[in-house]
């Protein structure tokens, strides 16, 4: 559900300030994002009368990511003194033991399409199960490869700022044993679960799928091998990974919800999107809501957002019209405001006329989609 916007008698902003300071302080965030005009009075009031987000079940957003040289490095094959000292492209020997310990790096270099930097680390600690008698794994009642096995993801911005990070615990179950419930986006049977994170994933549960590439997959070494010369090492194809991940946040966003419709407004004079007076294709408009997640330079939890410096939302964000990208000029914070953020955005050129479908993410987690009308 969206969140509901109720008229009071006498409306304050985000945080109960005077219309006068509020007038103030969007006037100076809308000159620097988008150079509306003085004609923002009713984006004050839309704002002055914002409530709570509704309760509501939050619905999961699929994240499609993307490793490159991805390779691990499996222990007891050197010497204490001689590991990670070898600069040549080495080969784990065959066949894999029964018992796995292990190291495996990648870097991640897209979310969504989105381009992205940081490093995947996962570590391995366990065995390979086997139902049946198999020489060199562990009896079971399953088939697993290997068990006992964490991934840590961290997120950078292209600058290199982070946006997040993500914890994951699992083991590599067969497609026999793929979990029940599990969205058929995640595919495979060595589904892991998500059992944390920061940033805009703190609190985040979910499902992960580590999916290696057909035909240049993770490459595998000994620890023998210097890791500074993972890159350098790396197979023609990319040693590539295709992880996906089902995110379902602690909240989503949420673009606000008036009495008379989304709250979305003209950026040229501050008016609310009506079927009165549509959006056009190309143009500027603002929308308002909760849910985008924690910005730069920052606030503490629960602080309302100051008036300066800007507070520009810390992790990628989208707004998509009819399911086409739009161009995010700006997406912050709103000053006084806790937890309420205004965005503005272009409406993409050749949009087709009518009830027009809006949808906001932040961190690739997808909020609901609202219905605007589009001339």
């Amino acid at each position: 559900m969206s969140s509901r916007l109720e008229s009071k008698s006498d409306p304050k902003d985000f945080s109960g300030h005077s219309m006068t300071t509020s007038l103030a302080r969007m006037g100076a965030l809308v000159r620097y994002s988008v150079r509306a005009t003085s004609h923002i009075v009713s984006v004050i009031t839309l704002l002055a009368i914002c409530c709570a987000v509704t309760d509501a079940q939050t619905a999961g957003s699929i994240l499609h990511v993307e490793f490159v040289n991805a390779t691990s490095y499996f222990s007891g094959y050197c010497a204490l003194a001689d590991v990670g000292k070898n600069s040549n492209k080495l080969t784990r020997p065959t066949p894999v033991p029964p018992f796995v310990i292990g190291v495996g790096i990648a870097d991640i270099v897209s979310v969504n399409g989105t381009p992205v930097k940081g490093t995947a680390i996962e570590g391995f600690n366990g065995t390979l199960l086997s139902p049946t008698m198999t020489s060199g794994r562990a009896i079971g009642d399953f088939t697993a490869a290997p068990t006992n096995a964490t991934f840590e993801l961290t997120f950078l911005n292209p600058d290199g700022t982070l946006i997040g990070t993500l914890e994951i615990h699992g083991q590599g179950t067969s497609s026999d044993l793929r979990p029940p419930g599990a969205p058929s986006d995640v595919p495979g049977g060595s589904v892991y679960s998500v059992v944390g994170g920061t940033g805009p994933f703190l609190g985040v549960r979910g499902y992960f799928a580590p999916v290696q590439d057909s035909v240049s997959p993770e490459r595998q070494t000994t620890d023998c091998e210097d890791p500074s010369y993972r890159r350098i090492n790396a197979d023609p194809g990319g040693n590539k990974r295709h992880p996906v991940l089902y995110l379902i946040p602690l909240t989503q966003p949420q673009i606000l919800i008036t009495p008379n419709g989304p709250a979305i407004v003209h950026a040229s004079d501050g008016t609310l999107v009506t079927t009165a007076k549509p959006a056009k294709a190309g143009e500027i408009l603002s929308l308002f809501a909760s849910g985008l997640g924690p910005t730069k330079p920052g606030v503490d939890p629960g602080q309302p957002f100051p008036a300066t410096p800007l507070q520009p939302v810390n992790s990628p964000v989208q707004v998509l019209v009819n399911g086409q990208p739009s161009d995010v000029s700006y997406a912050g914070g709103y000053p006084g405001a806790v937890d309420g953020y205004q965005v503005n955005f272009r409406v993409p050129d050749g949009a087709t006329p009518g009830q027009a479908s809006v949808q906001l993410t932040s961190a690739w987690i997808s909020g609901p989609p609202v219905s605007m009308p589009l001339q």
